[in-house]
Parts: C-alpha cells; sequence; structure tokens
C-alpha cells in the first residue's frame, strides 16, 4: 500500500512539472523579439542606392555648370557680336595711328564678354589723312559706300555691340548703311563710340531711328586720346559699363 502511494505521489510531482515549464515558455519577452531577431539589420533600405542623394556636379569658379557636367551655355560668346567701324591713319587728337581709337576699345569689349568681332569695311579704301577723311566723310551722305563683307550668321546674335567714330556730330554714313543692311527686329543694339569731345552726340537715337524694332541699350562714349594713350583708364570705363549693363 505504501509502494503504491509513492508512486502515485510521484506521478503528481511530475504532472506539476511538466505543466510549469510549458507556462514558462509561453510568457512573451519584454521587447516582443527574441535577442537573435533584435539584432538583424533593417533589410528594408538598400544600402548604397536608396539612401544616398545625387551629388552636385563640381563646378569651377565663373563657369556655369549643367546637370551632366558639361559647362552650360553662358550670355556671352556666339549670341553676341562687336561690329565696329575704325580707320587707322591720321586722326585728330592722336596723329598717325596704327590702329583706330574704335577698334581698341571694340577689342577690349570681345575680351571681357567673349562676343565675335566683325569689322565693318568700305569696298573702296578712306584717306590716310585728316584732311582726306574730312572731304570723303561730307560727300558720303549723298554717296553712301558699299561694305566690303556681310555677317551671315545674323541671326544668331541676340545683342550687337555697335562702335563707330563721331563724324560731324553723327555716325559715319557706313554705320547707317550697315544698320540698314539686316533686320535687327527683336535685337539688342548697344553702341559704343571715340570721339575728341562730343560724347555719343545723339547717335543712340539715330540707331533707334533706324532700328525701331530693335531695343537700343545705354551707350558708352571714350575720348579717342584715351583709347589710344589710357588704355588702362579706358578698359576700367568698358568694364565698368559692361557691368552696369549686365554683362
Amino acid at each position: 500500500m505504501k509502494k503504491l502511494l509513492s508512486i502515485l505521489l510521484c506521478a503528481c510531482l511530475l504532472l506539476n512539472v511538466t505543466a510549469c515549464g510549458n507556462v514558462e515558455d509561453s510568457e512573451p519577452s519584454e521587447t516582443g523579439n527574441s535577442e537573435s531577431e533584435s539584432v538583424q539589420p533593417d533589410t528594408s533600405v538598400q544600402p548604397d542606392e536608396s539612401v544616398q542623394t545625387e551629388a552636385e556636379p563640381e563646378s569651377t569658379e565663373g563657369e556655369s555648370v549643367s546637370e551632366d557636367n558639361e559647362p552650360a551655355e553662358t550670355a556671352t560668346g556666339s549670341n553676341i557680336l562687336v561690329a565696329y567701324f575704325s580707320l587707322a591713319g591720321e586722326q585728330y587728337e592722336v596723329g598717325v595711328i596704327e590702329k583706330g581709337n574704335t577698334e581698341i576699345v571694340a577689342e577690349m569689349i570681345a575680351d571681357a564678354t567673349g562676343a565675335d568681332t566683325f569689322k565693318i569695311e568700305s569696298t573702296e579704301e578712306y584717306p590716310t589723312t585728316y584732311d582726306g577723311l574730312l572731304d570723303i566723310s561730307r560727300k558720303e551722305e549723298d554717296d553712301p559706300p558699299e561694305i566690303a563683307d556681310t555677317v551671315d550668321n545674323m541671326d544668331d546674335y541676340d545683342t550687337i555691340f555697335l562702335g563707330y567714330p563721331i563724324w560731324w556730330g553723327d555716325t559715319p554714313t557706313i554705320i547707317k548703311v550697315f544698320l540698314q543692311s539686316y533686320d535687327f527686329s527683336g535685337k539688342t543694339i548697344i553702341p559704343f563710340c571715340t570721339h575728341a569731345g562730343s560724347g555719343l552726340a545723339g547717335t543712340d537715337r539715330t540707331i533707334s531711328g533706324l532700328c525701331p524694332d530693335s531695343t537700343v541699350g545705354k551707350g558708352l562714349a571714350i575720348r579717342g586720346s584715351t583709347a589710344q594713350n589710357d588704355q588702362d583708364s579706358a578698359r576700367e570705363s568698358v568694364t565698368k559699363w559692361l557691368s552696369d549693363s549686365g554683362y
């Protein structure tokens, strides 16, 4: 009888231990995850792809850069033309010169803007003496000169810097011929001149009258003697004028 009770007692103890073990295994952890799950990396974000932002293209100072790392097309260059009329030889105030006063200024403008250049020249040579030039300049109004060459791609230019010396308080006749040779509608014409004291002499209004459908910008007037003999000062004037004009 004692032996039977002992067996029954052992059986009861064994059942209790099993029940306790099942209850302990079913209790949730504090984090809701097992230790092995808590250390796993988050694979919802792909490394080196979705977490990276597109790098900005590296640019150099003073140069616009497009999205494909190629230099972007700027406001200056092939859409700007510096067209000018200028003569060497004997000139008022400066004597006999090898390069015309207006040509010197034109080159400064082209250097600063990266513009193309076009020298307006007559099919007939001008006199190299001052008195001879005075004589021909009076006659040209009634007998306009022909221009030796043409700007074949004028449609490509949005802005034309137009340079000339002041003759008899006005633009030389060859400049008027040039303006009447092309359609400047919608273009910007910016005059510049060299002179001996007259300044622009109202030539910007002359240009507006000849090209009513274009925009005439603020002009620049530089004394011929300054362009020829004080080029540092002339360049400062050109630089400031271009900056004020947005170039």
